[in-house]
This record gives C-alpha cells, structure tokens and sequence, in this order.
C-alpha cells in the first residue's frame, strides 16, 4: 500500500498504532530508502510528540516460530541498544516506536564515506565500529552456552535464512522466497540469457576466479546444513541477530562516536554462534557499494559483462568494495570472527565444516533478501550479474588459488 496509495498507506498506519497504544496519531510520514527491504519506517507525532516508528514484515510469518522484538535481552546482556517507547511484538502487528532521534543511521554514514573521501571520518566510523564490535564479543564470550535442537529451532533469526526457503506452513522445499525467486525464471546478464535450468548449474567464473559450487547447488547445500536442528552444534549466544547498519544509529560524540542498536526484530539468548553475525557481516561490508542496495547506482558506476559456454557463466566488472567496506570486514574479522572461533574450538563446539556453515549462511545473505534477477524488482542485468557473482564469491571456494574470502577465512581460522 505504501507503494502504491501513500495517503491510504499513512491512514492505516495511524490507525492500527492508534488501535494498539491507544494514543492519538498525527502527521504520519513513510521514510523512502533503499535500505527498507522487509520493513516499513516513518515519523509520526503524538500528543506535540515526536516518534519514529518501524515495523518488520516476513511472508507467512503467522506459521513461523519465534518471537519478535525481544530488546530487554540486548539490554539486559549490556549490549548497546535504544529502547522502544511502545512495542507490540504480536505476528502481523509486531511493531516499534521510539523517541525520535537526530543521529543519523550508521548506514547513511558509510554511504557518504564510500563515496567521498574523508580519512577523518573514516577513522571516526571506524572506531566506532571497533568499540561495538568489542563489546558484541564480550557478550558472545559471556552467553555462550550449549542449546538443544528444539532451542535453536525456537530463534526468530532463521526467518532470514532458513524459513525463507521452505513453505511455512508445510515446512516443505524447495518453497518460500527460493521458489518464488527464482525456481523456473529467466536470469538476464550483460551478454547472457539462461533459463532457472542452465543459471543453476552453471559453474560460476567472477572475474577470473572459477568456483567449485553452482548457485543451485549452495541452495540445496543451505537447505540441509542451515536447518535450525542441526545448528545447535556451536552453541547459542546472546544476540541482535540482524544488526545491519540501518539499525544502528551513529551517535557521533566529540570525544568518542559510539553505535547503539534498534529494530532488534531477530534478537535472542539462543542465537546459533555461527549466525549470530553473518548479516552484520554480509550487510555491513560485502553489500556495497551500491549493488545490493542502489542497482541503478551501480549500473551508472560499473562496466559489466558476462558470457555463458559450456556450463560456465563468466561475470566481468569493476566493481570492488571500498576502502572503508575493507577496513570493516577486516574488524569484523580481527574483533569478533575470530576470537569467537577460538572460543568455540577451546570449549568443544566448534564444528569441522564451520566455514562452510558461515559461507552458506552468508550466501542466503543476499540471494533471499530480495528477488536478485533482472526486472523482477529493482535489479537491472548488470546489477544481477555483480549480484550472483559476489553471493558465489561468499558462499564457495574457489576452485584454485584465492580471493577476498579465502583470505578472509584464513584469518579467521582458529587453527
């Protein structure tokens, strides 16, 4: 509605946060960004006061488990996070108000860095980003614990990965947004055009790099290692869950710019470990540039090619992460990846195939997030190809030699 009636659209929402709080509603209005995927957020004022509201939407949710919006346990655990003022946490009215604030989103501040040069307010972002990520390893360090099947199967973050390719009510596969994505479309490239059958088969070439598994195959390898049952392996951690930068504000004080959390939609005491930070992770560092989130940006910036012959999809382009994308995986990697692997190797729950565990969450990152394939929503071909092309970067090895996540895990790597 909020795309097709804004006037209807505000109207409704007056209406339901009226029904639920039971407070006046006035002057109603829907913010327009790139970053609002699954989610719906404006301003609204009530009594002379100003909010900011945000709400969260997952297809079929009624027959999903797991509850939503449980900020008190971020809290609670000494995690940085603003509260909301009113919650409802009730499927298909689970919805958020807050204080309105003047600090801008992290995501906004990163989008003006990736673009404009700045080495000041780099560093300034970059320490801010340092200090949270101290902060969500002290938590991890102090929440780890082992959980059962049954508690894993419990946490709402499966809805980004796992309940987004099966059929909710069913629990059947291939179903949800696979199916609906992709499953017998079209997939038009710069230079190629191949039907579900061939693009799913089709050994991957990025930029010179040919990857041992098809994106059918990382599916079909997701659906199995992904099931909520078997990751209780790792234990379960305290976490937000979905902390991608457009939940966090940046509150850039003189001494010392710190973050604090919001929308915590997916948080839990019995997050998996080893997805307690793959959309941070995806979301906050291999997103962007533009790709992901602006594809007509990233049309406008980047040359891009492909070919497809005989079975290999060969992608070619410019695109590359910025340097502050960079400097963010690499804290990710230094400040959390890496002493929470070394802390479920010490304590016995660390799994052998634990980087294929982070490479196929990582890869529903992007792929499940929004519909990828040219004209199906906002992509363009050229936008899909670097779309394809970095979500098999993230989620397989290469068949030879190395790249950004061979290097990236290799860091990492506790042993």
């Amino acid at each position: 509605m909020a795309r097709e009636d804004d006037g209807e659209a505000r109207r409704l929402i007056a209406a339901l946060i009226a029904d639920l709080f039971k407070i006046p509603i006035t002057d109603v209005i829907i913010n327009r960004d790139q970053y609002s995927l699954n989610s719906l957020n404006g301003f609204l004022t009530s009594a002379g006061a100003d909010y900011f509201f945000k709400f969260h939407q997952e297809e079929g949710e009624e027959a999903m488990a797991g509850e939503y919006y449980r900020a008190d346990i971020l809290a609670e655990a000494g995690l940085p996070i603003d509260l909301p003022v009113y919650k409802s946490v009730m499927a298909g009215e689970q919805i958020l108000i807050y204080r309105r604030r003047t600090d801008p989103r992290f995501s906004d501040v990163l989008r003006r860095l990736d673009i404009g040069l700045d080495d000041a307010a780099e560093d300034r972002a970059i320490a801010a980003e340092t200090a949270l990520n101290g902060e969500i390893f002290r938590v991890f360090e102090r929440s780890l614990h082992p959980i059962t099947a049954a508690e894993s199967e419990a946490e709402p973050v499966h809805r980004l990965f796992h309940q987004r390719m099966i059929d909710p009510s069913t629990g059947l596969a291939p179903g949800g947004r696979y199916r609906q994505f992709y499953i017998g479309q079209r997939f038009r490239f710069p230079g190629a055009d191949l039907s579900w059958d061939e693009f799913s088969s089709a050994r991957i070439c990025f930029n010179g790099t040919t990857y041992r598994r098809s994106v059918g195959a990382l599916f079909e390898d997701a659906l199995h290692r992904l099931d909520p049952r078997h990751l209780a392996d790792a234990g379960g951690v305290i976490a937000h869950g979905d902390a991608h930068n457009a939940n966090v504000w940046y509150l850039d004080d003189a001494l010392q710019p710190r973050l604090m959390y919001f929308d915590p939609a997916f948080a839990g005491e019995n997050v998996p470990a080893l997805l307690a930070e793959v959309k941070a992770t995806f979301h906050n560092c291999l997103a962007h540039p533009f790709w992901l989130y602006e594809p007509a940006e990233a049309e406008r910036r980047y040359q891009t090619r492909a070919n497809y012959r005989d079975g290999i999809l060969s992608i070619e382009t410019d695109w590359d992460l910025s340097a502050v994308r960079k400097r963010l995986l690499h804290a990710k990697a230094a400040e959390v990846w890496r002493p929470l692997l070394a802390l479920l190797r010490t304590r016995g729950l660390l799994p052998g195939d634990w980087r294929q565990v982070i490479r196929n969450a990582l890869f529903l990152c992007p792929t499940l997030v929004m519909n990828l394939r040219a004209g199906a929503a906002t992509h363009n071909p050229s936008s899909s190809a670097i779309a394809f092309g970095v979500a098999v970067m993230v989620g397989s090895e290469p068949d030879r030699g190395s790249d950004l996540m061979t290097a990236f895990f290799d860091s990492i790597d506790p042993a």
